[in-house]
């Protein structure tokens, strides 16, 4: 019977992991949603160390106020904000598909997430930088 035939499992070393030709637009919205979860998980550990500065006294807190409004502590900001968006688009996403519903037109959510996450993650850098003005 052909229903009795197991499928033979590729064995591939682990070199070719890394091969990134032709890897497909899925394989991308992958990596992006894999590293955006690890970038917040460690934005939180960080926010908790951040706060512990409340701990230690108002001039600590002072301190630190002032080094955030730095541009490079902005721009990490803006970092945070892309990340937000890229896990969290990409997770209403993959929802959506869970529940059956638009899986005909993944490819078309998926790049409507990405362009809602260029747009946004534009008008927060310009928020975010012109109040330092």
């Amino acid at each position: 019977m052909a229903s009795d035939v197991q499928p033979k499992p590729v064995k591939r070393k682990p070199i070719e992991w890394f091969n990134l030709k032709g890897k497909r637009v899925g394989f991308w919205a992958y990596v992006g949603m894999r590293l955006s979860a690890i970038g917040l998980v460690l934005y939180l550990f960080l926010h908790l160390a951040v706060l512990s500065q409340l701990a230690v006294g108002p001039t600590a807190w002072d301190n630190f106020v002032a080094l955030a409004k730095s541009p490079i502590f902005l721009l990490l900001d803006v970092i945070l904000i892309i990340g937000i968006l890229v896990h969290g688009l990409n997770g209403i996403r993959l929802s959506l598909i869970g529940f059956g519903i638009g899986v005909p037109s993944h490819k078309l959510m998926l790049w409507l997430a990405v362009i809602l996450t260029i747009v946004f993650s534009i008008l927060s850098a310009l928020a975010i930088f012109s109040e330092t003005h």
